[in-house]
Order: C-alpha cells, then structure tokens, then sequence
C-alpha cells in the first residue's frame, strides 16, 4: 500500500510535520509520502474542503491553526475524545468516510510518562496546567483520563480557565500572582502556552524562584528548546521535559491511527533535538 499523507493549515510551510513522518515512514518500511496542504484563510475552506474530499486520495491527514476547530462540520464522524476537546488534529479517510481526532493530549502524557515513568505511580501528586487554551484543554482531559486528579489551572483570564475547569468539580483555578506564592507545593509544572517562543524568548508566564526542587517542569514550545521557564527551572535544581517531544508522540499516535504501526522514538527524539538546536 502506497500512503498518502498531509498537513492542512497556514502559514505552514516551515512545518517539521512533513520531516517526522518521512522518517516514520522510512523507519516503519511503508511507501507513502506527506505533504503541504496550505489553505489561506482568505480563500474560501469550504470550498477547498470539499474539493479534497471529493479529488483526494488522502489515507489522511492532520490539521494546524487555524483549522483545528472549522474542521469539524466537514467529518463524518468524531472521536469521543476530540468531542469532548472540541478540537480535531488528526483525520483518517476509512473508505471515503473522514473521522476526526485529536492526539494532542494522548501524545503529550506519551511524551511525559517515557520521560518520567514514576509519574505512573505518582497520581495523587499537586499538577499546574499554565493556560487554558486548545493545548491546555487537550492536556487537562488526557491528565484526567490518566487519573491525575489535583489539579489547578492558572491564565491570565481567569474566566477562560474556570470555563475550562467547569466540568471537573476537583479542578481548581488560580491567578497567575497567587500561583506564583503557591508555586512550592506544585511537583508537576506545565506550560501550554506561546509564552518563550521565538521570537520572545525572554518571556516567562509566571516566574518559578520558590519552586520545590522535585518538580517537574514541561514546557509545550520548542522553539527555543530550552525556553526562558525551562532554565529557570534547571536554575533552581528542578527536572525538566522539553516540548519537541510533544510534538513527536502526537505525530506519533496520528500516524499508528493512519497505518496500524507506531514507530519507535527515542532515536528520533534525540534526532529532532539536534535539528531544532541547529
């Protein structure tokens, strides 16, 4: 079977999406190929839509900003996880019928538990989710699905987080200044926001100085790698997860939906980090 496989999404040019999967590909010894699918949003996506849906002969295909949520009335059906995220990532054409899903927040504990396999056994410890946006809500119900439950969500709008911690009673939400005073009793630290990334890659969202020294803390931007939190973190003795493997373990798990396999990645993680550092 020859694969055919894309990004939808724009600006997406510069996407390390089409470079992950080759390699999944060369390492799984399945034909196929990945590429670029730009729509500019001054174009009409209906339009383009339909049209790859009727011409394509796409196995499937992931979806990027600004697309993740203007998909969805385009798929036959959706997965009960990206339901309830409200947000698809991923899209497999099963006998010309498209099914939405979204491996964001899969991917991303992949990512964390390979790092760090003691959080398995480590549920009931205090874990901050800074933000509340897509990736937080994708992250919040993948921490929730692996039985985390103490968990408390800072942002700078207080409204977005509580509207986002609504449905889960043992979620909590704080203001990024009370967080900040608090920081010492959290041992899981996540951020998901843009905060740190190129081309402010001084910004930090909150700042980590009375941070306990057995935290971890995750960082979702890889560029930089290590952004301005993660060495403050380091800095103060903490352990840190950088964000490039978020980014793998998501591709990942989309590419075992398309083909049934999943590649292997810890050669890849450190092939992606020497790519991102230059």
């Amino acid at each position: 079977m020859n694969y055919e496989l894309g990004l939808i999404g724009y600006p997406i040019k510069h996407s390390l999406s089409p470079w992950i999967h080759k390699r999944f590909l060369e390492q799984t010894k399945l034909n196929g190929t990945y590429s670029i699918i730009e729509i500019n949003p001054a174009d009409s996506f209906q339009k383009a839509i339909e049209q790859l849906k009727g011409e394509s002969k796409l196995n499937g295909f992931n979806v990027t900003v600004p697309y993740k949520e203007k998909i969805i009335p385009y798929l036959d059906e959706i997965d009960e996880q990206a339901k309830r995220i409200g947000a698809v990532n991923t899209v497999l054409n099963k006998n010309g019928k498209w099914i939405g899903y979204n491996t964001d927040g899969i991917g991303y504990m992949r990512a964390l538990l390979h790092k760090y396999p003691e959080l398995m056994n480590n549920k009931d410890i205090e874990v901050l989710l800074l933000g509340a946006g897509g990736a937080a809500k994708g992250i919040l119900h993948a921490l929730l699905h692996h039985g985390y439950e103490n968990i408390t969500i800072a942002n700078r709008s207080l409204q977005r987080a509580e509207a986002l911690a609504l449905a889960n009673e043992s979620v909590k939400v704080l203001s990024l200044n009370e967080i900040e005073k608090a920081i010492g009793s959290y041992r899981l630290i996540i951020q998901t926001t843009s905060v740190g990334m190129k081309p402010n890659e001084s910004a930090k969202i909150i700042s980590l100085q009375s941070i306990d020294e057995q935290a971890i803390v995750s960082d979702i931007v890889y560029q930089p790698l290590m952004t301005a939190i993660l060495k403050e973190a380091k800095q103060q003795g903490a352990k840190i997860h950088f964000g490039h493997s978020m980014l793998l373990y998501q591709a990942q798990y989309a590419f075992e939906i398309w083909t049934n396999e999943r590649p292997e990645m810890d050669a890849l993680d450190e092939e992606l980090k020497k790519v991102l550092e230059g």
